[in-house]
């Protein structure tokens, strides 16, 4: 619960900064963002981009993210988060099931190597998501390569988080068996 509070706490810095960037050039408020923030959820740049959509800055989320959200925007912030195999053992330290979602997210810039996939193998990782719209298909065949050399579970996902994004709920899947995989291999008590 320290790391979630603590990555809570390092992403809602980051979106107040962002917004502040932001207020420079574009009429965005942080009570503007809040609007957009469902009870108990913490704000993140999907907020921020519903925000810049509320204001006609931007069209929608892609557009947003594409043009004022991307690490390559002069609006970028950094934040904390743990790294990557630490995460991992938390997870399965809590009886989660760890799945490294979209590792080879290219137009994202967030590809993670192989020494990084290897930590996070070591520290038990259970899962790739390897169908997912941002693995390229060439990167699909490795990552299905990577998986069964280390008895690692396939996932897909679509990603969706609402409308406002080209992502399609149900485009890319988990089979039904390893969902129970998954279901098995949990040992945790669900947080309420």
């Amino acid at each position: 619960r320290e790391e979630i509070g603590k990555s809570r706490t390092a992403r809602l810095t980051r979106a107040r900064r962002m917004v502040e960037l932001m207020s420079e050039d574009f009429p965005i408020t942080w009570d503007l963002v809040e609007e957009h923030v469902t009870e108990g959820a913490t704000v993140g740049r999907p907020h921020i981009a519903d925000a810049l959509i509320a204001l006609g800055v931007v069209t929608t989320r892609s557009e947003a993210f594409d043009r004022i959200l991307t690490a390559r925007s002069p609006y970028w912030v950094s934040h904390y988060a743990p790294h990557p195999a630490h995460a991992v053992a938390l997870i399965r330290a809590a009886g989660g099931v760890p799945v490294f979602a979209h590792p080879s997210a290219f137009n994202r810039g967030a590809v993670v190597g192989g020494a990084v996939i290897d930590e996070m193998i070591d520290a038990g990782l259970l899962g790739l998501e390897v169908e997912h719209r941002d693995n390229p298909e060439g990167a699909r065949g490795e990552l299905r390569t990577i998986a069964r050399e280390n008895g690692l579970l396939v996932t897909g996902s679509s990603d969706y988080h609402g409308s406002g994004k080209p992502n399609l709920l149900g485009e890319n899947v988990t089979t039904r068996e390893t969902l129970e995989a998954i279901a098995g291999l949990a040992t945790g008590t669900p947080l309420g």
